[in-house]
């Protein structure tokens, strides 16, 4: 899903990501293949601060709920990053290109503040794309959150708070320093990015990541 598509309708913005390619098997471990810069990934002009610790390097996906092609990727990446090597920090940063996408950069950050990410992440999935609930606006976000056992008091409470604010704003900010096309797309160590454009597919996309992962100099 690229940043261009966004400008369209609600409407047509889900009409097209429905007409994305199929992600095939994960085959990570396929016959090497050689990267280029330029090519499969871009290296950054301004390097954007990553403290993941000593040792470790930061991996992010960028994602939107509403997005089929994020969708279709979320059973690969989920399953790559328990399996990744154990010096890779890996984050979940949800995308705005507009003010509408706010409300699920919420939903996460929320999820998250309140531990419950492993149990619903999947599920906001599923919620939008296999039961069409658009979970796009507070009120919408707050009925199903309800349905799912979780106390809406406390939820809002989070939802509304000052962290989530903060939150919402540092991840566009790092979009931005990122210069993120379109989702799913993944940030290397504050100094790449590849999306399944550049790479060819999103499996790609992971072997490209464990490239630069390789190579990126320590913190």
């Amino acid at each position: 899903m690229n940043r261009r598509e966004f400008s369209l309708s609600t409407a047509s913005v889900l009409a097209i990501s429905a007409l994305g390619l199929p992600l095939a098997t994960p085959a990570l471990a396929q016959a090497p293949r050689q990267f280029k810069e330029g090519k499969d990934y871009v290296r950054l002009s301004k390097p954007v601060p990553s403290d993941p610790g000593a040792g470790k390097v930061e991996v992010i996906e960028f994602f939107w709920y509403s997005c089929s092609h994020c969708n279709a990727f979320e059973p690969t990446f989920d399953a790559w990053a328990k399996a990744a090597p154990k010096n890779l920090v890996i984050r979940r940063i949800p995308v705005a290109f507009n003010a509408s996408f706010a409300p699920q950069q919420k939903l996460y950050y929320t999820l998250e503040g309140m531990g419950k990410l492993p149990e619903l992440h999947a599920k906001v999935f599923r919620a939008v794309h296999v039961e069409k609930l658009p979970l796009n606006k507070d009120e919408l976000i707050f009925d199903w959150i309800g349905k799912q056992g979780v106390d809406v008091a406390k939820f809002k409470e989070v939802y509304n708070s000052f962290t989530v604010s903060n939150q919402v704003r540092k991840a566009t900010q790092l979009q931005n320093d990122y210069q993120v096309e379109g989702v799913p797309s993944m940030g290397v160590a504050g100094r790449y990015y590849t999306d399944g454009t550049m790479a060819g597919n999103m499996e790609s996309v992971l072997r490209v990541v464990e490239h630069l992962a390789a190579q990126a100099p320590k913190s």
